[in-house]
């Protein structure tokens, strides 16, 4: 197998990532270029891109053109996304599709009574288990949590879990339903995609777009996560309103491949596994589906580094609302609702004042689905555990466990820091989910996870002042 790493033409900045005071990653061998939504520019070979036009009758290199869309055409400008790909076979090499592991595979895209199960209790699970047997890589590993919605449709959200052991061998996957943005919470995943490569650690986020192929393989062996899907919109940067021009994620800390492509000799199968309406299919072909040596546009993977998230919070008093805290979001066509919220509760300093500092006791109108990367979640410090997860449903309640309201209510109030050493996040929709028989009935499931609030102290008394 022969590769050949990025060249990436001037004036675009790129740089190769290492550890900073901002990272608490690994050092990454990859170079990637910066910027969220940017137009970006990549070839491998000098030359590869055409000059002046997309589709040239004979491209430099004898590369094929291709053109990746992530909107429809007629999209306005300012929304419009995709990306044209130099390759040295078209995508469309391949053999015909054929049921992958009908009916025993662990993805749900439509969420119904056949499927699904409901529930209004607050649930939580502990961390789930990789499995001990060789032979789980990212695809087989994936498993639905729960949704809304139907991928046909191209209406709702899909929320996963994936374990693995093993990395993908000679195997690619393809996602036809919707953007995945993947949390990695146990060792390294890197990836390849048709854009080039990514190294993703716990707490850096990863988001692969509709349609792009991709490969995963675990440095560091046995890996865990969490992946939350869209089937419609794509994720964009949350406006800033009354905040200004700056603060939350910043889009110069978002960093997209360059282009590095593979090219197999003759005879080497590859596997080609595509999600499509919530059932896989594989396809058979002769070469690698990363052999593209040049591409350009706006529709391409990205990852993104939690630690450099700037965090807004209140300085007087009060405990402002977890919208603070979004990273990114799927915007509804409801103004002012999201399909997906993505959301971490990142260190920082408390300050307020006279004020309940955990996040307060809630109903809401969005379904909350939350993961722990490490570290103990301020609000419930016992049972919700890295690698485990909860769901509170619309409207049901819910808020900090009884002896974090005993701390809170009893402590000195001194401007201090939370949440070192610490990473939760939370998937956020305006969709009431549905859950899995799998996610129902899985033995990491907590049955006592209500008992958290019981022995909340009452401390009402009628005749104080």
């Amino acid at each position: 197998m022969l590769s050949s790493e990025a060249v990436t033409p001037p004036p675009l900045p790129s740089h190769t990532a290492t550890s900073t005071k901002h990272d608490n990653v690994s050092v990454d061998p990859y170079t990637y270029q910066d910027g969220f939504g940017n137009h970006f520019s990549s070839e491998a070979l000098k030359g590869a891109l055409p000059v002046g036009q997309n589709t040239p009758q004979v491209c430099p290199y004898g590369l094929y053109a291709e053109q990746l869309s992530g909107t429809a055409f007629t999209v306005g400008r300012s929304g419009n996304q995709r990306s044209w790909l130099y390759r040295i076979h078209p995508s469309v090499m391949h053999r015909p599709f054929e049921p992958y592991n009908a009916g025993s595979h662990g993805i749900v895209g439509t969420f119904d009574s056949r499927t699904t199960e409901t529930t209004p209790t607050q649930i939580r699970w502990l961390p789930f288990p990789i499995a001990d047997s060789e032979g789980l890589d990212f695809v087989d590993g994936l498993r639905t949590i729960g949704g809304a919605g139907d991928t046909a449709l191209k209406s709702g959200l899909a929320v996963h879990i994936f374990t693995a052991n093993q990395s993908m061998d000679r195997r690619a996957f393809c996602n036809s339903d919707g953007d995945l943005l993947i949390v990695p919470q146990q060792g390294r995943l890197d990836i390849t995609t048709e854009f080039g490569k990514i190294m993703a650690a716990p707490n850096e986020i990863v988001v692969i777009q509709r349609g792009i192929r991709f490969s995963v393989a675990l440095p560091d062996g046995p890996s865990r996560g969490y992946a939350l899907e869209v089937y419609d919109g794509h994720f964009e940067l949350p406006d800033l309103g009354p905040i200004g021009a700056n603060g939350l994620a910043n889009p110069r800390d978002f960093q997209t491949p360059v282009a590095k492509y593979e090219s197999t000799e003759s005879g080497a199968e590859w596997s080609i596994i595509n999600k499509y309406q919530g059932e896989l299919f594989v396809a058979q072909q002769d070469h690698s589906p990363f052999d593209v040596v040049a591409w350009h546009g706006n529709y391409a993977p990205y990852k993104y580094n939690l630690a450099k998230f700037s965090v807004i919070g209140s300085v007087s008093f009060d405990h402002v609302d977890p919208s603070v805290f979004t990273v990114l979001t799927c915007k509804s066509a409801h103004p002012g609702t999201a399909v997906a919220d993505f959301v971490i509760f990142p260190p920082r300093f408390e300050v307020q004042m006279h004020t309940f500092r955990p996040p307060y006791f809630h109903r809401n109108c969005m379904s909350e689905f939350m993961g722990l990367i490490r570290g103990e979640y301020e609000a419930k410090k016992g049972g919700f555990l890295p690698g485990g997860a909860s769901l509170h449903s619309m409207m049901t309640p819910h808020g900090p466990d009884a002896s974090t309201v005993a701390n809170a209510t009893t402590r000195e109030l001194q401007p201090g820091r939370v949440a070192d050493g610490t990473q939760a996040f939370m998937f956020e929709s305006m969709f009431q989910l549905r859950l899995t028989k799998w996610a129902v009935e899985h033995k990491q499931r907590d049955h006592d996870y209500y008992k958290a609030w019981q022995s909340i102290p009452i401390t009402f008394n009628p005749d104080q002042i």
